[in-house]
């Protein structure tokens, strides 16, 4: 039977199927984690050495199964530190409960330690956001911030004061609180749009000769509904990166990616097309889709706020994608034209062969896309993989092929570093008998490096490849090829990052040269348990474009001209680069 607040929160949690809390402990929530301790046989707690990664973990949890993630910091500074990776979920549409102390009731607003208005902060992150003012409060608050979290996809937040998480629970309720109203009780909504709408999304496909198919994150359960509508219109599937898993890398019917990580076939394919289907996607960047009145649009998305964010659709779907497109496919013709699709399919073919030919290179130093090339090889058919941001992105994307049971996933739209090894610990968690792989950068592992210690803790089969080149990759190109600047800022002082894995108790592997990725990888991915393999690569390899813009090359030039350093280095290894794809 509970007894204090805190008891309450946690028993409602387990009664809600959490099994797992991401946190770590301080004064403020010093009665929640009693709470934990007493129910340990039927929820873990895991430690976090930050509680940024805290937060990037259960929004990792929450991203690979589907389910509530939850995490948990004290008051103040604690609370202040979830908010990078709260941003991330509430950015990239994920269900996470953050639960905060704060200081005695009746001290708040007088200066005293760790005084923060949390609730006041979190007012843009979290779409239910309440501090907890008794035991009798308690139920209804956790109830409406878990459907609120799991209705929106978004975050939701509990606050609950130091003094009130160790109340009695018979403190007296308002006679308007019955006892037991509130339900823990999720019921999705699963609307189908009307056969009218229906008809005329089916109508402006049909119509088109050239059909092309963005599908995003909202498709990662809709694989089998993709690939039939894609064989139906006979036009190719392009995916923003959080939609990678959607199908298969080497499926017919994939251009791959889109945008500056993505592939030339997919930005040539959205460019001719005459339709487009966005499915499940908010990708940002304008400048890679049709120009506005180029192609006719149709949307599908659950959220009918996001119903042309991006493109001016003609018809919009909303709804779950799977469940659209299950009432969508049955009025679509199937086309005889193939032309299109056969296009895409011999473009794709090339580009195909030049990451086959970029990938073996045995230049010294080490290409950075030849470590991710070789461990593409090495990967289980149903590994999870998590990258962080930078230029590791691009590697990752471009090198790495989904296929079968493979998950997949980043930082999508805040585009954070940091998350990838917090990442890696929420599917550890949730799939312990799965191969989790990160896929990190020097600048992001440094960041939250500590969770190596968490890798350690709680013996996660969490293997770390980080590309180290020390420098802040992405930022070095961004501001020569965006800004027609040399760099500055950006280099990185070098770790011995398989040093620092071994002095926190997991495996060290370090690859120098391409004839030794793929041992050494084979090797790390054996290791029973946690490892990191640093893979030292050539900082002059430029994580071109699909398709370069003159006005990208001009100010890639100006750099060059202004004194960027090494600068005949980096031209030579971009013109190679460029040769390669025009051959």
């Amino acid at each position: 039977m509970a007894n204090t607040t805190a008891d309450l929160l946690v028993e409602r949690l387990i009664e809600w199927g959490v099994d797992t809390i991401f946190g770590f402990p301080g004064d403020g929530i010093n009665g929640v984690f009693e709470a934990l301790r007493t129910n340990q046989e039927r929820i873990r707690f895991i430690q976090v050495r930050h509680e940024e990664a805290a937060a990037f973990a259960a929004c990792g949890y929450a991203k690979y199964t589907g389910r509530l993630g939850v995490c948990l910091a004290t008051s103040g500074p604690g609370g202040i530190h979830l908010l990078n990776g709260l941003y991330d979920a509430k950015c990239d549409g994920q269900p996470v409960l953050a639960i905060t102390g704060h200081t005695f009731h009746d001290l708040i607003g007088t200066h005293y330690q760790q005084d923060v208005d949390l609730d006041k902060l979190y007012m843009d992150v979290a779409a239910y956001n309440q501090r907890v003012t008794g035991c009798d409060h308690l139920i209804n608050v956790v109830d409406e911030a878990i459907k609120t979290a799991l209705s929106y996809r978004t975050v939701a937040h509990i606050n609950i004061p130091k003094d009130v998480q160790d109340w009695n629970s018979e403190s007296k309720r308002s006679a308007a609180n019955v006892p037991a109203h509130s339900a823990d009780l999720f019921a999705a909504a699963i609307p189908i749009p009307s056969q009218d709408l229906l008809v005329r999304a089916a109508a402006v496909i049909n119509e088109g000769s050239k059909v092309a198919i963005l599908a995003g994150r909202g498709c990662l359960n809709a694989r089998e509904e993709i690939s039939q509508l894609a064989r139906a219109v006979a036009g190719p599937i392009i995916k923003p990166l959080l939609g990678k898993a959607v199908v298969p890398d080497r499926d017919p019917y994939t251009t791959g990616g889109i945008g500056l990580l993505g592939t030339a076939p997919s930005q040539d394919a959205i460019q001719e097309c005459d339709t487009l289907i966005i499915a499940g996607s908010s990708f940002p960047y304008l400048d890679f889709y049709p120009k506005p009145g180029k192609a006719r649009a149709v949307q599908i998305d659950v959220s009918p706020t996001r119903i042309g964010l991006r493109y001016p659709a003609e018809v919009g779907l909303v709804g779950d994608c799977a469940t659209v497109l299950r009432a969508l496919l049955p009025l679509i013709n199937k086309k005889s034209d193939q032309s299109f699709i056969e296009t895409c399919q011999k473009r794709m073919k090339s580009w195909n062969e030049l990451i086959e030919e970029t990938g073996r290179r045995t230049d010294l130093p080490m290409k950075p896309q030849a470590v991710t090339y070789y461990l593409n090889k090495l990967l289980a058919p149903d590994a999870i993989v998590s990258a962080d941001s930078g230029t590791i992105a691009t590697w990752a994307a471009r090198y790495i092929d989904i296929r079968d049971r493979m998950k997949f996933s980043l930082s999508g739209s805040l585009a954070t570093m940091a998350n990838g090894l917090p990442y890696s610990i929420g599917a550890a968690v949730a799939y312990p008998n799965r191969q989790v792989v990160c896929i990190v950068g020097d600048g992001g592992l440094t960041m939250l490096m500590g969770e190596l210690a968490t890798l350690v803790k709680y013996r996660l089969n969490v293997k770390v490849v980080v590309v180290k080149n020390n420098t802040l990759g992405q930022i070095k190109w961004e501001q020569m090829v965006f800004e027609g600047n040399p760099q500055y800022g950006v280099d990185l002082q070098p770790i011995d990052f398989a040093g620092i894995a071994m002095n926190c108790g997991a495996a060290g592997f370090t690859i120098e040269s391409p004839d030794q990725a793929e041992e050494v990888l084979r090797q790390a991915l054996a290791h029973d348990g946690p490892a990191v393999v640093q893979a030292i690569v050539d900082p002059n390899e430029p994580p071109m474009p699909g398709n370069v813009s003159t006005d990208q090359f001009i100010k890639f030039s100006t750099a060059l001209i202004k004194g960027q350093k090494d600068g005949w280095k980096i031209l030579k290894t971009v013109m190679k680069d460029k040769i390669r794809e025009v051959v």
